[in-house]
């Protein structure tokens, strides 16, 4: 009778290991799945404003202005004016010195804040839909904060 009970419990043991490894397996999966995402989601973002500050380093600003989405030209940003704002005449003209300082992500875009060698920081928008860059129009994504409305006239 000395091997009657000898493996009793040892099935419901090794069973409560196997489930508790699973568990433990899955939320550090379910972990690292979400640093990765809050990681890696702007990451499309700091890779265009890079092509883009390596197109000013190169002082090829015809390439700079096709990133910054005016591929067959800007109504509204002509490249006079983007030259005046990123040409060899502004902060931007060492551009090797420009840093990313921070991106963060909005709902359909990337506010990326550049750094540049001399002068003050420059938020920049990545459209997501469109891959394009932009001034940002506002300097952090909060949506709950209402946009400014003209005031009724008297």
């Amino acid at each position: 009778m000395a091997g009657y009970l000898e493996q009793y419990g040892v099935a419901d043991a090794r069973r409560s290991r196997v489930i508790r490894w699973i568990v433990i397996s899955a939320a550090a999966a379910g972990v690292a799945a979400l640093l990765l995402y809050f990681t890696l989601r702007t990451l499309p973002a700091t890779r265009q404003v890079g092509v883009f500050l390596d197109d000013l380093k190169r002082h090829d600003y015809q390439a700079a202005y096709r990133d910054w989405g005016c591929a067959r030209g800007c109504p509204d940003y002509a490249f006079a004016s983007f030259l005046r704002d990123w040409g060899p005449r502004s902060d931007f003209a060492d551009a090797a010195g420009a840093r990313i300082r921070k991106s963060r992500f909005c709902n359909t875009g990337v506010i990326v804040t550049l750094q540049p060698p001399k002068g003050e920081k420059v938020a920049l928008w990545y459209q997501r839909s469109s891959g394009t860059l932009g001034f940002a129009p506002w300097p952090v994504c909060a949506q709950h904060i209402p946009a400014p409305t003209a005031a009724p006239a008297p």
